[in-house]
C-alpha cells in the first residue's frame, strides 16, 4: 500500500515546535494542494491539531516511500520555516504502517489523553476538507472510511474510552454528579477562547438550559452566545450573573484572579443556599483559591480535573492490548483487499462527530 504519513505530535515535539507548524484551519485545503501541485504526492489530507501536524499521502505504487516520506519532510520543513535537523522532531510511516498509525490516532490511542474522542471529529474535519477539495482519491479515501469504522468498534467493543477522556468531559461529569439533571441548570462562561468554549459546548451537549457568554470582546462574547444559543453579557456585567447560575466556568487569560472571595460571598448570599460549581481553566488561574472556603461553593481548576481524566486513563490502559490488535486485524483486512474503485464516498457521512 502506498500512504505515508510524515508529521510530529506531543510525543516528539514541544509545544513551542508545534505552535510554530500548525496549520491554520483555512489553510488545510490549501497545503494539501501545495504537496500535490508540488509533485509530491498523488493524494493528500493535512491533520493540524493542539497536538500534532501530519499530512497523510498515497503516491505511485512504484515509488519509494522513503522517497515520499523525505519529500514530504522537506516539504514540511520549507512550508513551516523550520531549518535545521528534523530527525527528532518529525516521525514518519508508510504502508501497513502508516495505515495503523492513522486507525490509532482516529481511535484516541497516540492522543495525550489516552482514548479521548475530540480527535475523532477533527480527523474527520481534515478528511472532509480535503475531500471537498479534491485532494483525496481511492487510497485515501478508503483509508480514512475504514480508520473511522474502526474508531467506532473500538469505542463499542473495549473500554478505551470509558470514563472521562478529557478536561472537558471530566467538568461536565462533575456538573452532573453535583447537580444531577443539567436540563435546569444555567451557566456562565467567562472568557471565549477555546478551552471555555469547548467546555461550554460539552455542557450545552448535555443539555443544560442556559449559556450566559461574558468576554472582553463583544464580538467573541456574541459569536459563541450565538453558536450555543445563549446570550452574551457585558465583561463589566457578568458579576451580577452569579446569583442565578449554577455553573460558572473561567477561561479568561488575565494572569490575575478575576474572581475574588468578596465577590463570591456577596452572590451566595443572594443565591439562598443553592450550590454553585465553579470551574477555572484558566493558567494562572483566574478564581482566588480562598473562594473554595465559602459555603456553598466547589471549586476545581484546570489540575484537579486534569487528574481525573488521568485516573480515568490509568484504568483503561489494561484495553490497549486489544485495541492494538483489533487495529492490527482491520490493517490487514484494508491491506489483503483488492483497491475500491475511485468513487468519492458521500460528503454527508462526514460531518464532523463532536463528543
Amino acid at each position: 500500500m502506498n500512504l505515508v504519513v510524515v508529521g510530529l505530535n506531543h510525543r516528539t515535539a514541544p509545544v513551542a515546535i508545534r505552535e510554530r507548524w500548525a496549520f491554520a484551519p483555512a489553510d488545510l485545503a490549501a497545503a494539501a494542494g501545495r504537496v500535490r501541485s508540488g509533485g509530491l504526492a498523488d493524494e493528500a489530507v493535512v491533520v493540524s491539531t493542539c497536538h500534532r501536524v501530519e499530512v497523510y499521502a498515497a503516491a505511485c505504487p512504484a515509488e519509494d516511500p522513503s522517497v515520499v516520506s523525505d519529500r514530504l519532510r522537506a516539504f514540511l520543513a520549507r512550508d513551516r520555516g523550520h531549518p535545521g535537523d528534523l530527525s527528532r522532531v518529525v516521525h514518519g510511516h508508510s504502508g501497513t504502517g502508516a495505515l495503523e498509525h492513522l486507525f490509532r490516532v482516529v481511535s484516541g490511542l497516540d492522543s495525550m489523553v489516552l482514548g479521548e474522542t475530540e480527535i475523532l471529529g477533527q480527523m474527520k474535519q481534515a478528511y472532509a476538507v480535503a475531500l471537498a477539495a479534491g485532494h483525496t482519491g481511492p487510497i485515501l479515501n478508503r483509508a480514512f472510511q475504514r480508520a473511522f469504522s474502526v474508531a467506532k468498534r473500538l469505542r463499542t467493543e473495549t473500554g478505551i474510552q470509558r470514563g472521562h477522556t478529557s478536561v472537558a468531559s471530566v467538568a461536565v461529569g462533575l456538573a452532573e454528579r453535583l447537580l444531577g439533571d443539567l436540563d435546569h441548570a444555567e451557566v456562565l462562561v467567562i472568557g471565549a477562547g477555546r478551552a471555555g468554549a469547548t467546555t461550554a459546548r460539552a455542557l450545552r451537549a448535555r443539555g443544560v438550559r442556559g449559556i450566559r457568554v461574558s468576554n472582553r470582546s463583544p464580538d467573541r462574547a456574541a459569536a459563541l452566545a450565538g453558536e450555543l444559543q445563549g446570550r452574551a453579557v457585558g465583561f463589566r456585567d457578568w458579576e451580577r450573573e452569579i446569583a442565578s447560575v449554577d455553573i460558572l466556568l473561567s477561561a479568561t487569560g488575565s494572569g490575575i484572579p478575576i474572581l475574588d472571595r468578596p465577590v463570591l460571598e456577596r452572590a451566595m448570599a443572594a443565591r439562598g443556599g443553592r450550590l454553585l460549581l465553579l470551574v477555572d481553566l484558566a493558567v494562572p488561574r483566574d478564581i482566588d483559591p480562598a473562594v473554595g472556603l465559602v459555603p456553598g461553593v466547589v471549586l476545581a481548576n484546570v489540575d484537579d480535573l486534569q487528574s481525573l481524566a488521568d485516573a480515568a486513563a490509568r484504568q483503561r490502559r489494561g484495553e490497549v492490548e486489544r485495541c492494538e490488535r483489533l487495529i492490527r486485524e482491520a490493517a490487514g483486512g484494508v491491506v489483503s483487499r483488492r483497491p475500491a474503485p475511485a468513487r468519492p464516498p458521500r460528503l454527508a457521512v462526514l460531518a464532523p462527530s463532536w463528543p
